[in-house]
């Protein structure tokens, strides 16, 4: 598990291609500290196993499926990730609950210059969107950030960054068009699963308008 506040950015020192995976060498510093191989580590919101470290840098395999699911495929060597180590017992959770588990992926719209903060508008599916409220919590490229506005049509949220996320985290070079990876919030799809499992369980025809109005009233 994670928290979305992200320690450093690292670089891709290689990409090795294969049919349908790939193999990723990432350059970090602070990530390595303590690190030993089958530790996890945040890359842009998957969580990687580090296969191996490499003296400067950690190797991780990045399965058919993740690579189908997230944005990772588009890395070159040379490329800035967003790197976090795993939460431990003393870690203070200053984002919210990540499982480093990607839902799939968003395209940046719009990007806003307001004062000293930058609006991201994002575009998502609507399996993604469902789950996302207002000043809820998602995380975008790893990422926790609040929810600070929907499109009317539904099919968009915005995020404001502060000075602060835009120097620590790749965000800063984020541009319309780019794809990034989403991760809802977990609570939203628990909730939403016990609230079917009971419905069904118990026979009930409950509109699902109404659970969903439901879940996202008890995540605000």
């Amino acid at each position: 598990m994670f928290t979305g506040i992200v320690e450093e950015t690292g670089h891709i020192r290689s990409i090795v291609r294969g049919s349908k995976s790939i193999r990723l060498e990432i350059a970090a510093s602070t990530v390595l500290e303590g690190t030993q191989v089958g530790d996890s580590i945040c890359t842009n919101g998957v969580c990687l196993t580090v296969t191996a470290l490499l003296g400067g840098a950690f190797a991780a395999d990045v399965m058919p499926e993740t690579v189908r699911r997230t944005s990772l495929a588009a890395l070159k060597a040379g490329s800035e990730v967003n790197l976090e180590r795993a939460l431990t017992v003393q870690t203070r959770l200053g984002g919210h609950i990540v499982s480093g588990h990607i839902d799939g992926t968003g395209r940046i719209v719009r990007r806003i210059q307001d004062d000293n903060a930058v609006w991201l508008w994002v575009e998502c599916a609507p399996e993604l969107m469902r789950y996302i409220v207002e000043k809820g919590s998602v995380t975008v490229q790893g990422v926790s950030l609040t929810v600070a506005a929907l499109r009317e049509d539904g099919c968009a949220f915005a995020v404001s960054l502060i000075p602060h996320t835009q120097g620590a985290t790749t965000l800063h070079q984020a541009a319309v068009g780019d794809t990034v990876n989403i991760e809802n919030d977990i609570i939203a799809k628990y909730v939403e699963r016990l609230l079917s499992s009971s419905s069904a369980g118990a026979g009930s025809s409950a509109n699902d308008g109404e659970k969903v109005a439901f879940y996202r009233n008890f995540m605000k």
